[in-house]
């Protein structure tokens, strides 16, 4: 299946934050003029101990589940007609199941926590896993997500140079077409910055060297992109600072932040680098973590 015809993929648990990231996924998939699909993972757990009451027949549950989840597609229908919308219910373990269904997804969409979160949590660990290991992006939007007027609209994108960021300005650029948005493309360094010349890490004290290279590497980011989307407006951020904290600030009335799964310095044993997991668990807007 074609990223062009792949269907925008939801995870639904009925929370709140679930419910605004299916609002989400409706809108984009009318967009992207595909289809949306709503998955519901349906998780056995068995105990050990007696409970109280009547028990209820595994088979009668699961119908009851389907059922309820082809209502919830339905009134998806209703309010986008012209929208196909599909309903998968699915068994087993949340995060697995949703990795596997996004084999053949074009986007999947989160909720950033979901009925099984502690309430001490800001993001849930089905999210975190997701954003990890999908093969494709992954949104994560949070429950109190607003829509900002259409004359301002703004995708920020944190940029590094490396080939996930370059990934992530690709798909941040699509975005903004779709969303008739400017691009707000942030870099930030620590200071001293290790340049990575010359394929090792080389560090440089100048602030000014540093900002000037900083320049560079921005501007050779953007460059593929832009001659891609001349109509598309760019604004650039250099800040010399804490990065996550650089894209937070960015994203304040964003539409949506977009950054790649791991950095420059990400080591391959990590889910997610320090700075996508600190956006997941701070940013107010929609977050797509790109692989």
């Amino acid at each position: 299946m074609s990223s062009q015809t792949a269907p925008v993929v939801v995870g639904y648990d009925g929370s709140q934050a679930s419910s605004a990231a299916l609002n989400w996924a409706a809108a984009e998939a009318i967009r992207e003029h595909t289809s949306l699909r709503i998955v519901e993972v349906f998780e056995l757990v068995i105990v050990d101990r007696p409970s109280p009451g009547k028990v209820v027949p595994l088979a009668a549950l699961r119908t009851a589940r389907e059922r309820g989840l082809e209502a919830l597609a339905e009134s998806v229908r209703l309010r986008h007609p012209g929208l196909r919308v599909d309903a998968l219910l699915l068994e087993g373990p949340p995060a697995p199941a949703l990795v596997e269904e996004s084999a053949q997804a074009r986007i999947l969409v989160l909720g950033s926590r979901g009925l099984g979160g502690f309430t001490g949590m800001i993001l849930g660990s089905v999210a975190v896993q997701v954003g990890a290991h999908a093969q494709c992006p992954v949104v994560v939007v949070p429950p109190d997500t607003l829509p900002t007027l259409h004359n301002r609209r703004r995708v920020v994108v944190g940029v590094d140079g490396s080939k996930l960021s370059a990934k992530a300005v690709d798909f941040a650029f699509e975005q903004a077409e779709a969303l008739g948005a400017r691009v707000v493309a942030v870099h930030a360094w620590n200071s001293p910055f290790s340049t990575y010349e010359n394929g090792r890490g080389e560090l440089v004290f100048d602030n000014e060297q540093v900002r000037k290279a900083s320049e560079v590497l921005v501007a050779e980011a953007l460059s593929g992109p832009r001659s891609d989307h001349p109509d598309i407006e760019v604004d650039v951020e250099l800040i010399p600072g804490q990065p996550a904290r650089a894209l937070l600030h960015a994203a304040g009335a964003a539409d949506l932040l977009v950054v790649g799964s791991r950095g420059r310095g990400g080591f391959t044993g990590l889910l997610l680098g320090s700075t996508s997991q600190h956006v997941l668990h701070h940013a107010h807007c929609p977050v797509a973590i790109v692989r």
